[in-house]
This record gives C-alpha cells, sequence and structure tokens, in this order.
C-alpha cells in the first residue's frame, strides 16, 4: 500500500498533480515575495501586515491558475462552483496564514532573518498543509 502511493507520487496521475501544483506555488512565492518588498519597503507597512497582503493577494492568483492548469479535470467552469471554489480554497489556504505569519514572526524576531527569507521559508513551512486540504476539499 505504502510502496503503491510512493510509486504514484513518482508516475502517477497524482504527480503530474503534485509537480503542477509545486509549479503554480514558486510562481506564487515569487510574486508573494515581490509584494512583500514593495509593501514593506516602498509602501512602508508593518511586514506582517504586508505579509497578510501579499499572501491573501497570491491565494486568489493560485485559485484562478490551479483551477485552470492543476485540477484542470475538477476544474469550476460556472460562475457559482467557481466561486464556491474561490470561498473554499480562502478558508484552506486561509487557515495556513496565522501558520506562515507565526513562521514568519519567529524567524523574524527571534531568528534575526531578513524578512524576505524568512517569509521564503515560512511559505515552504505551510506548503504540503495547503496542497493536502487544496487537493482533497478543494477540488474534491
Amino acid at each position: 500500500m505504502v510502496r503503491d502511493l510512493l510509486r504514484q507520487l513518482v508516475e502517477g496521475p497524482l504527480a503530474v498533480r503534485l509537480r503542477r501544483f509545486v509549479a503554480v506555488g514558486t510562481f506564487a512565492a515569487g510574486i508573494q515575495l515581490v509584494l512583500l518588498w514593495l509593501l514593506v519597503d516602498r509602501g512602508s507597512l508593518n511586514y506582517i501586515v504586508a505579509a497578510f497582503l501579499a499572501i491573501e493577494t497570491t491565494i486568489i492568483l493560485q485559485y484562478v491558475i490551479n483551477n485552470a492548469w492543476t485540477f484542470h479535470a475538477d476544474r469550476k467552469t460556472n460562475r457559482w462552483p467557481y466561486v464556491y471554489g474561490l470561498v473554499k480554497t480562502n478558508i484552506v489556504r486561509g487557515s495556513a496564514i496565522p501558520i506562515q505569519l507565526f513562521v514568519l514572526y519567529v524567524l523574524v524576531t527571534f531568528g534575526s532573518l531578513q524578512y524576505l527569507l524568512a517569509n521564503a521559508l515560512a511559505i515552504g513551512a505551510t506548503g504540503i498543509y495547503r496542497y493536502v486540504l487544496d487537493a482533497r476539499w478543494t477540488w474534491s
């Protein structure tokens, strides 16, 4: 059973979906870091407030791309299923926001890391959590 699951992660349709999810997440992480930098260094916002705004922006971006590409077989095309899926992904990914912000805060405050590096690590720390919940609930 475990062997079959591991094989599917490398060879099966789950592997394709996971690779696409990671590609979209990597793209969105880059966008999130740029937005965070703009909001903090150019907009003079507190890095936690800026991170929240950048995260929410990329949640919407990722939903649009994941709906069209990563989960295309289960994509939402009609208005209300699309909006409902957006609400669901906001609940899933929104539940990761406090985790990501906490990791960011701890790494900056106690780890003395620069806020952009800390945010990149916080994104990575919540990635699997978001994938599992999105795959099982948003596009179920």
